[in-house]
């Protein structure tokens, strides 16, 4: 059996390939997901995440998206299509079930052992992984952040500008989500500050495919070398929309530079300056939800986890396939990686050659 951990992107098109080349879903494959319902991480994003507003989702195999409400939340578009991929394809995602541990089986000819929260398990000859990284919000250590007396949040946390109007608000990340936090806080009427590690990196490059074959050879050169991926804005850098370039010229979107510390009710950045502060939104990315792979030892000296060239076998665990790790983690490459691991997984439960 394969067991596909995951009802995002990336698992549903590496559930779609393991029904099409004939395995049967509840008996020969199973998806577990830790939602209530389809729409992977998307259907935690806050409404005022619109569908143009989001980052472009690629089509999943054999069912075309169409053309949603461009001013329709992304959480219900995201929702609602994976919704019916799921119905169309009998694909029978098991939820919500949490994954607690994987890890081998004492026998060895017993594969890999998948256990949930609630003690249910599944034997698996393969595993795909595909976490993605919602459920690890990365919360950077910061010299004061434990004695602030304000309201801290992170991205994972957000829900609507609306709830911060007349507030102070310091917002820490150099990502698109930092940006479009800020344009949206300053509209609502918050008072915005925008602190940043390094110099926003915009840019004017298109991001088009040959841009994008660039990213992800860059992203894989670090994965199989055993090293941990870096954020999404270190390896894209940030678009120069016109909206962007609004913002630059309003002063909106020019950062103060690193955070040095916070007070109780302020910031202190890197160049000795401060500012009364009432709330500070974390927009300081993901990291990926790997945690119940822990029992695998799957970590290198380097901190990540060793790709193979396929980019989605795990050198250290032959029977494990990540998507939604590295270069896959954006939605074009989730849906790639998905083909890439379900045909892996299929590979790897063949049998050996005799003599």
């Amino acid at each position: 059996m394969v067991v596909v951990i995951g009802a995002g992107q990336a698992g549903l098109s590496a559930a779609y390939h393991l029904a099409r080349r004939g395995l049967r879903p509840g008996t020969d494959f199973v998806v577990l997901d830790a939602n209530d319902g389809p729409g992977g991480a998307w259907r935690h994003r806050w409404d005022a995440l619109t569908f143009d507003a989001a980052h472009a989702l690629h089509d999943l195999p054999g069912l075309p998206l169409g053309t949603p409400d461009p001013h329709e939340p992304a959480s219900a578009v995201v929702s609602r299509y994976y919704g019916a991929y799921e119905q169309r394809f009998g694909l029978e995602v098991i939820r919500p079930v949490p994954v607690a541990s994987v890890t081998r089986a004492e026998d060895a000819a017993d594969g890999l052992l998948v256990r949930a929260a609630d003690g249910r398990t599944w034997a698996a000859g393969a595993v795909v992984n595909a976490t993605g990284t919602w459920d690890r919000p990365y919360w950077p250590s910061s010299p004061g952040r434990a004695d602030f007396a304000g309201r801290q949040l992170h991205t994972h946390d957000f829900t609507a500008a609306a709830d911060f109007a007349g507030e102070r608000v310091l917002v820490v990340g150099g990502g698109t989500s930092a940006v479009q936090f800020l344009l949206q806080l300053d509209a609502a009427g918050a008072d915005t500050t925008w602190s940043t590690r390094r110099t926003p990196d915009w840019t004017d490059t298109a991001f088009d495919a040959e841009w994008g074959r660039g990213v992800e050879e860059r992203v894989n050169a670090r994965t199989s070398a055993g090293l941990p991926p870096r954020s999404v804005v270190a390896e894209t850098g940030l678009p120069l929309t016109g909206q962007y370039r609004d913002g630059i010229a309003s002063g909106v979107l020019v950062s103060r530079g690193p955070l040095e510390r916070l007070l109780p009710h302020g910031a202190v950045f890197a160049d000795g300056t401060t500012a009364e502060i009432d709330t500070v939104l974390w927009a300081t990315g993901f990291r990926a939800a790997v945690d119940h792979l822990a029992p695998l030892r799957l970590r290198e000296p380097g901190g990540g986890i060793r790709m193979a060239a396929d980019a989605v076998s795990v050198a250290r665990e032959p029977r494990l396939f990540l998507v939604g790790y590295g270069a896959s983690a954006s939605t074009l490459g989730a849906t790639r990686a998905g083909r890439a691991a379900a045909l892996a997984a299929l590979r790897s439960l063949e049998p050996l050659p005799v003599g």
